[in-house]
């Protein structure tokens, strides 16, 4: 019998791909950033993300607050090249053993309840860091990056359940992770299983007539109203999530795959609904229909709008002409407002699930999962500008 290890390590080598910094650097997105403003745009991702690293350690845990800094810091490395974000990364991966949840017995791994605990390995919030170990395995062909990630996603893609999704946020935690990890087995199951479990979360959570996403069930009119006029609830971050999450899976997606038409369409209506919230300020407010609710500036929710609809126009999804008024806007909060004098960013709503007015967001509310979107937007945005 041959050994499960060298069965892994041909099954990776058979569908190896370019490593990730050389597929994004040499995308059109990423060529020769020329202009004045994509250079200074550059010069405040280093300064940011340079900040980051200089006041918190590399060795914390893979969990979805600390891992959504991770994918921020992959595409800073993706489009400089710099060592140190690299090694940044990999000191996160080492120290993580290159996995999430750690359960090994497969009948006890869980997802359908909230869970930190190591039984939750199906939960998406513990596998937004299986993401990051695909892009260092692109980097360098190490199967022990990728030993994990393989054994969890694979397990999942055949399973008979569809309901691994049932809150926004992990669109973008879990959602990215089966088409990034496609690129590199080319395992059709992982299409068919990510587009089968976006179904039912988008059954369950989508609001065509505004063209948004719920943040879970408990929040479906009228299950609960806002303040204006009892119009419907909807988190900015929570949508935010979901736009990021659809761009992600574009980027990865064959471009004449089967699926591609439901998550270009989905992509689009989010946009428009997304584009028409934003406030005169250039920000989203955390209630998204009524900024009553939770008044104020909020960097999460908007760095990750722009981020996803920049990306729409970098790529030929959203007319420029129609979206640039919104992303100049935005980026004048996230880069005069959002970003602090020392490099940090500012104004993020602390974890949570909904636009809660008793929680402080000011100068001072810095996270990671708001410093890894800010990172994202501003990446699109010197590739916008180049």
């Amino acid at each position: 019998m041959i050994p499960m290890k060298q069965l892994l390590f041909g099954a990776l080598l058979t569908f190896s791909t370019p490593s990730f910094s050389q597929d994004l650097m040499t995308s059109p997105g990423c060529q020769s950033l020329q202009s004045s403003e994509a250079k200074q745009t550059v010069e405040l991702i280093k300064k940011v993300n340079d900040s980051w690293q200089s006041r918190h350690k590399a060795e914390c845990r893979g969990f979805w607050d600390n891992a959504a800094y991770f994918t921020g810091n992959q595409e800073v490395y993706a489009m400089t090249g710099e060592q140190k974000y690299l090694d940044y990364a990999l000191r996160f991966a080492e120290h993580n053993k290159w996995k999430g949840a750690t359960e090994q017995d497969k009948s006890k791994w869980e997802y359908k309840t909230y869970g930190e605990d190591m039984k939750h390995v199906l939960f998406a919030d513990w596998q937004i860091c299986f993401q990051i170990y695909i892009d260092l395995y692109k980097i360098e062909h190490r199967a022990e990056r990728l030993q994990r990630t393989l054994e969890v996603m694979n397990y999942q893609a055949n399973m008979s359940e569809t309901d691994f999704w049932w809150w926004s946020d992990a669109l973008y935690m879990g959602m990215p992770i089966f088409t990034k990890l496609y690129t590199v087995t080319g395992n059709e199951k992982l299409l068919d299983k990510q587009y089968e479990s976006f179904k039912w979360t988008d059954e369950l959570l989508f609001d065509k007539e505004c063209q948004l996403y719920y943040r879970d069930g408990k929040y479906v009119y009228p299950k609960v109203k806002t303040s204006c006029s009892d119009g419907k609830s909807f988190w900015a971050r929570g949508d935010g999530w979901v736009l990021a999450g659809l761009a992600k899976v574009l980027q990865d997606l064959p471009a004449k795959h089967k699926y591609r038409p439901f998550y270009e369409d989905r992509f689009k209506q989010l946009s428009a609904g997304v584009a028409r919230c934003q406030q005169e300020g250039g920000y989203w407010s955390r209630s998204m229909l009524c900024e009553n609710d939770a008044p104020g500036y909020e960097t999460s929710g908007t760095a990750f709008f722009t981020y996803g609809l920049l990306w729409g126009i970098n790529n030929g999804y959203l007319k420029k002409s129609e979206y640039e008024p919104v992303v100049k806007k935005a980026w004048k909060y996230l880069s005069e407002v959002a970003v602090q004098p020392n490099g940090a960013i500012g104004y993020c709503q602390p974890i949570g699930e909904k636009p809660d007015p008793t929680r402080t967001v000011d100068e001072k509310s810095e996270h990671p999962f708001g410093t890894g979107a800010w990172l994202l937007a501003a990446c699109e945005y010197a590739r916008y500008c180049k």
